[in-house]
């Protein structure tokens, strides 16, 4: 039996599919900005990278959850 994921993980799939991109290059990428502030990350990543917000935000709140600063 699998465990049905949840939370932004739930999310990666499609964040993979639709953007090209491992999600591991997507933390990386957030652990490297200068960015510290979830809306911050998250309007960052809309901006520059061009991801939609439930996208970005599901990146950002597993990335600081992660770092335990979430």
């Amino acid at each position: 039996m699998t465990a049905t994921v949840k939370g932004p993980a739930s999310y990666f799939p499609s964040i993979e599919k639709k953007y090209g991109r491992p999600i591991p290059e997507w933390i990386d990428l957030i652990d490297a900005s200068p960015l510290t502030r979830h809306m911050e990350l998250v309007g960052w990543l809309k901006s520059e990278h061009g991801l939609g917000h439930g996208h970005a935000n599901a990146l950002v709140a597993h990335t600081l959850a992660q770092r335990g600063t979430a």
